[in-house]
C-alpha cells in the first residue's frame, strides 16, 4: 500500500508553493510545509529576532511590485503562506492572534499554521531568552511550568526524621515510634526518650503562647 503525499491545502494562493530544499532559507521557511526549526545565520541573539520577524512577517499584496494591504488576511488562512487550518480550542500548539508587524501592531483575520505555528512559539523562546539573560535569570528557569500538587511529588512517608517530629510535635501531632515485639530495657529507653523529647517540645510551644496551667487540687478518698 501506497500513500501519496497531500500538499498543504493553498486555497487561492496562486503564487504559493510548498517548501522544497533548493529554495533560499528565508523563502523555504515561509512556505507551506512540515513543522521545522528555523536555524538562525547570525549568533546575536537581537539579529535572530530580526530573522524570526522576516520569517513570520504577513504576507503582502503587490501592484506593480509596491506593497498593500495583507494576502491572506482571512478566516482559518495561515497570514504567512495561505494554509487553510482550523485549530481547536484545546489544542495546546493553539498559537496567539497573529499581529500585522508580528511583535505589535493591530490583530489580523487569519492565524498561523502548524509549521508557522512552531516558529513562532520558536520566536517566543528567544524572546523570553533574551530578557533572562538582561535580567541575569537562566533560561531554563524563566520558562513556566505546571504546579504539580504536593502529593504526588513525594510518595507516602515511611520513615520521620527527628525534625519532622519535633515540627509535627509543635503543632499538636502525638508522634510515637512503634513498639517491638522483643523490647529491651535499651529499646524502650530509647523509646520513651523520643516520646518525652516531643511532648517537651509541644509542652515548651504551649508555653510561648502563654497558656497558662491550671492547678487541679487531688482529693483523697477514704476507703472504709
Amino acid at each position: 500500500m501506497t500513500m501519496n503525499y497531500q500538499p498543504p491545502s493553498l486555497i487561492g494562493a496562486t503564487n504559493a508553493s510548498v517548501a522544497n530544499p533548493f529554495m533560499p532559507p528565508l523563502k523555504f521557511a515561509r512556505a507551506a510545509g512540515a513543522i521545522m526549526t528555523y536555524e538562525y545565520k547570525s549568533e546575536k541573539p537581537k539579529k535572530q529576532v530580526k530573522e524570526m520577524i522576516k520569517v513570520l512577517w504577513p504576507e503582502r499584496k503587490t501592484f506593480l511590485k509596491i506593497p498593500f494591504g495583507y494576502k491572506f488576511n482571512t478566516k482559518d488562512r495561515c497570514v504567512v503562506c495561505g494554509t487553510h487550518k482550523v485549530w481547536d480550542m484545546s489544542d495546546p500548539m493553539r498559537p496567539p492572534i497573529p499581529l500585522h508587524k508580528v511583535k505589535k501592531g493591530y490583530p489580523m483575520r487569519g492565524t498561523y499554521c502548524d509549521k508557522h505555528a512552531g516558529l513562532h512559539r520558536q520566536y517566543e523562546m528567544l524572546e523570553q531568552q533574551i530578557i533572562a539573560d538582561e535580567h541575569g535569570l537562566e533560561f531554563n528557569q524563566y520558562i513556566p511550568k505546571p504546579k504539580v500538587p504536593k502529593m504526588l511529588q513525594s510518595a507516602p512517608l515511611t520513615s520521620l526524621r527527628q525534625s519532622d517530629i519535633e515540627s509535627l510535635s509543635e503543632i499538636g501531632w502525638m508522634i510515637r515510634p512503634p513498639k517491638m515485639l522483643n523490647e529491651t530495657n535499651e529499646d524502650e529507653l530509647f523509646r520513651l526518650t523520643i516520646e518525652s523529647h516531643a511532648i517537651n517540645k509541644r509542652v515548651i510551644e504551649l508555653m510561648t503562647k502563654g497558656t497558662q496551667v491550671v492547678q487541679q487540687e487531688i482529693q483523697e478518698i477514704e476507703v472504709e
